[in-house]
């Protein structure tokens, strides 16, 4: 049996802070197009959405072995679109509702909220580890 891999709580932080800044993309791109009731595709923007997973590494002790975080995939949300009475706008069907895209701006924000706080906790955690680190290496110079 090997010995389990040191940790490096900066690469744990890097990618955790890598995966959030994904996610602040993907919602700025899910804002920007709230209003797109048709894209290349002929039909109205669809919501993405980041899922993120916990990267392990075999043989660590710990709660799961976690190692850091990343980005699995983007996926489509398949909630309906939002339908509303406008028969005069060029995207109207033949009863007059326009297609809006499935994104709420309420959400978008919270979610938005999150992965910026989440972003910060990285950061913190990799600027507490560097602070130790150096008071670290001053206790061991006063030692010698």
């Amino acid at each position: 049996m090997s010995a389990p891999r040191s940790v490096n709580p900066f690469s744990i932080s890097a990618s955790g802070m890598a995966a959030e800044r994904f996610r602040m993309e993907v919602i700025a791109s899910n804002l920007a197009n709230a209003h797109a009731t048709r894209t290349s595709t002929g039909q109205p923007f669809r919501r993405q959405d980041v899922i993120i997973e916990s990267v392990g590494s075999p043989g660590r002790t710990g709660p799961d072995g976690a190692m850091g975080v990343r980005v699995v995939e983007v996926i489509e949300d398949p909630s309906p679109f939002q339908r509303v009475y406008l028969p005069s706008h060029p995207d109207a069907d033949e009863e007059g509702y326009v297609s809006y895209p499935n994104v709420q701006l309420p959400v978008e924000m919270v979610n938005l909220l999150t992965a910026m706080r989440s972003y910060e906790a990285n950061l913190k955690a990799a600027q507490a580890y560097r602070q130790m680190s150096e008071q670290a290496l001053i206790l061991l110079r006063g030692a010698l």
